[in-house]
């Protein structure tokens, strides 16, 4: 018998009811290097199988107690043992015999009496098949890594430009809008007063005049001067109201994007929430052709929460986004009738719970989402949505703000033809690194 210079390495469980066939096989492998285990039985190899964790096992057939179909049966349905190369040995040299072996997983047989130099050889040819085996999981297993830190990588690129060029764009507008509104407001209480000043005047020549030159009179006709002394407040305070809400405007855009400030900071979630929501009004409000989306708000009694406002109010950008999405998806496909009868809605609800966390719920009525595809929502670049109309993203973005930011939690329910409603776990005392 010829010996390989390379000195072979593994571990073999040999497994036969012949000691003279086991010491055989023993001495054998022993020689050129294998380490080997031997078991008696089936059941005594199912367990010797659990000790040794062999690399390949030489399993005979006709064995009392279970034979050797049963053992590798056995071996191949647990998880721990599945993997593991199984050539039977047999006297047996019909075919249905061989084929039933292979069916159930075993990759080869050997035909007794043994030939030392085609089992070897046979053996060798397995745990290189194994081994490379091992190899290409291994590698596998490193490409998926790979694959999930690029992914994550990416997420964390379009995460930080899409949030710095938000914040850019929302700060210099909130900058340009900020001085030209500040003096329309600083100028209205003014013009209020000249402008009652005039009216006033009005009504005082009116009371002395009462039959004023008729050329005054035509005039007077033709504007309608009393129309326009009752009108003219009115439009005053209809500017009034209009600077307040641009002023408004400025400061949710301000509050949202918070370029102005580093780190983490002490804030009231709820000024977030509404500002997101302002931001969101022209989504949310009735037009002619769609009654709007209602807003129904459960805030409850909130301490300050140490975190990244801007990026929390990227997350609430996100699901309130998503659920307007949603709602508008599935109204595109109702009524009128039925959407007034049973209009959009959704719930926001707030409230520190026990373990000293923040909980964040925001829930529509919308259709729903599949079980199915539930698990992946979080996943980066997926989307249910139309090509162009989704990046797959937002959610991605919102899990890594929520998780490794703020150390928080987030996830969803959802029922078919109910709808949706995500929740956000924040710690309040929470080392934000």
């Amino acid at each position: 018998m010829s010996v390989d210079s390379t000195a072979p390495t593994g571990t073999i469980l040999v497994v036969d009811d012949n000691p003279t066939n086991i010491q055989v096989l023993f001495d054998v492998l022993s020689e050129i290097g294998y380490r080997v285990a031997i078991a008696k039985s089936g059941e005594a190899a199912l367990q010797r199988v659990q000790s040794y964790h062999p690399d390949i096992i030489l399993l005979d057939v006709m064995m009392p107690g279970i034979d050797g179909f049963e053992t590798c049966q056995r071996l191949k349905v647990d998880s721990a043992t599945r993997d593991i190369p199984v050539i039977f040995m047999t006297a047996l040299s019909d075919s249905v015999d061989k084929v039933k072996g292979l069916s159930l997983g075993a990759v080869d047989y050997i035909t007794k009496p043994i030939q030392h130099e085609e089992a070897l050889a046979r053996i060798r040819v397995h745990l290189q098949l194994r081994d490379s085996q091992k190899s290409l999981q291994k590698q596998a297993t490193e490409l998926s890594q790979a694959l999930d830190n690029l992914k994550q990588a990416q997420v964390h690129l379009v995460q930080s430009e899409k949030m710095s060029s938000l914040g850019q764009m929302m700060a210099g507008v909130a900058h340009e809008i900020n001085n030209p509104v500040n003096f329309i407001y600083a100028n209205l209480a003014p013009a209020k007063e000249y402008i009652k000043d005039l009216l006033n005047f009005v009504d005082l020549y009116r009371q002395y005049h009462p039959q004023p030159h008729p050329q005054i009179q035509d005039w007077m006709d033709e504007v309608d001067i009393d129309y326009l002394q009752a009108d003219l407040p009115k439009l005053v305070d209809s500017l009034k109201l209009g600077s307040d809400r641009i002023r408004q405007l400025v400061l949710s855009l301000r509050n949202f994007s918070r370029l102005d400030e580093s780190g983490t900071q002490l804030v009231d979630l709820h000024e977030g929430i509404e500002s997101t929501l302002l931001l969101l009004q022209h989504r949310l409000k009735g037009r002619p052709e769609h009654p709007g989306i209602q807003v129904v708000r459960d805030y409850g009694q909130l301490p300050h929460v140490e975190c990244y406002p801007s990026q929390l109010n990227q997350v609430f950008m996100n699901i309130l986004g998503n659920a307007i999405d949603a709602l508008e998806e599935r109204d595109r496909k109702r009524s009128l009738e039925d959407i007034q009868a049973n209009p959009s809605k959704i719930s926001i609800r707030t409230e520190y719970l026990q373990d000293r966390d923040i909980a964040i719920s925001i829930a529509d009525n919308g259709c729903g989402i599949e079980e199915s595809v539930s698990s992946q929502l979080f996943e980066p670049f997926f989307t249910t949505k139309p090509i162009g109309k989704g990046t797959g993203l937002g959610l991605s973005i919102s899990y890594q703000i929520v998780t490794q930011k703020h150390g928080g939690k987030i996830y969803c329910q959802s029922t078919l033809g109910i709808g949706s409603e995500f929740t956000i776990k924040i710690p309040v005392r929470q080392a934000v690194c």
